[in-house]
């Protein structure tokens, strides 16, 4: 069971038809075996040619969101005691792209 919120960040407010949101969580493997939230990591958002465009840190309880232009990213996540890590993700206006970033 992950530490991190139940559901993930909240949409409160955000008029997702209008938005092409890409959010998750960042988490690793505590000594128990069980995925713990990792703040205090960065998640830099990279254009289809590899460009860094954005770049926000995990909160406490390892979430991140950013707002892009439909397409193709890359997520590039870092973090202490960690190897980067990649993931593509797909934006679409009117989804929320949601991504579990092991690390």
């Amino acid at each position: 069971m992950c530490g991190a919120t139940a559901g993930g960040l909240s949409l409160d407010g955000v008029d997702v038809a209008k938005e092409s949101v890409i959010q998750g969580v960042v988490t690793r493997a505590g000594v128990d075996g069980r995925s713990q939230p990792v703040g205090n990591a960065y998640v830099r958002l990279l254009d289809r040619t590899g460009e860094f465009t954005a770049e926000v840190p995990t909160s406490a309880t390892g979430h991140f969101r950013f707002f892009a232009a439909p397409g193709e990213w890359t997520l590039r996540t870092l973090a202490p005691r960690a190897d980067a890590v990649e993931m593509r993700v797909v934006a679409e206006q009117g989804a929320v792209a949601e991504v579990a970033i092991p690390i």
